[in-house]
């Protein structure tokens, strides 16, 4: 029953997705922190806490993501390493292009709001991501 409740509400998620236009892409800037991963077959794994989060930079359709780790002080620590990243649209659907010297791949954007971020990649993974509200101890 747990399957089907997840399944229904997968589809209902994706189903229920709004059009996405050229202007929402401005969106994708800045701290997005991972909230929840779908799986196909319903499965969903919940990130409660994260070490890191994922800072895209985007302008005229083409940026970068890169992993960076929040410290107390509000501020990020980095190891450098730039994803570079393309915006591609094809069927009225916009797709960010992943570019690393070890490969490249898609993942479509399904959802793009002042908060939320939705991505799915050819493997059916859902990837559903929160704009990353900083924290500080000052």
């Amino acid at each position: 029953m747990k399957n089907i409740i997840s399944i229904f509400t997968l589809l209902l998620l994706v189903s229920c997705q709004s059009e996405i236009k050229k202007e929402d892409l401005s969106k994708l800037n800045g701290y997005w922190e991972i909230k929840e991963v779908s799986m196909p077959s319903g499965e969903k794994k919940d990130y409660k806490v994260n070490e890191t989060i994922d800072y895209f930079q985007v302008k005229n359709d083409v940026g970068f993501r890169q992993k960076v780790m929040p410290r107390f002080d509000g501020k990020f620590g980095t190891n450098d390493i730039k994803e570079e990243i393309k915006i591609i649209e094809k069927d009225a659907h916009f797709f960010i292009e992943f570019k690393t010297n070890y490969g490249k791949w898609q993942e479509e954007i399904i959802t793009i709001e002042d908060s939320t971020l939705v991505l799915k990649n050819k493997e059916e993974l859902i990837y559903e991501y929160k704009r990353h509200i900083p924290f500080s101890l000052k």
